[in-house]
């Protein structure tokens, strides 16, 4: 089974949205699928029912903008690109995410 794909945990994909446009800069949403996919060495698989949902979302959140641009196969695509108050938010989720996953490494090592 390690040549399964993962489905993305409940809740990290707008971290990981935020994280890529921050690290990428702008991109459309088939782009930021491809690099969480590219940079989880492939482990996670992203759809378009699932990121296009994430980035409406992070959109009415103010945490990124959209605006219409030309791909690079020549077709026109809404590009995303993360806002100020996204690149805050990036800083408490990041922050979140380490707490909680510090808790989870310690429950799961005491358990030995």
């Amino acid at each position: 089974m390690p040549d399964e794909k993962a489905d993305v945990l409940q809740g990290t994909l707008d971290l990981m949205v935020l994280k890529t446009l921050d690290t990428m800069g702008p991109l459309h949403g088939f782009g930021i699928a491809r690099r969480i996919e590219q940079m989880s060495d492939d482990a996670l698989r992203l759809n378009q029912g699932t990121i296009y949902p994430a980035l409406v979302r992070l959109q009415q959140r103010g945490w990124i903008s959209a605006e219409w641009g030309t791909s690079e196969n020549n077709r026109r695509a809404k590009f995303y690109s993360i806002t100020k108050s996204g690149k805050k938010q990036l800083v408490a989720a990041t922050q979140n995410w380490q707490r909680i996953s510090a808790t989870i490494a310690r429950l799961l090592a005491a358990s030995r």
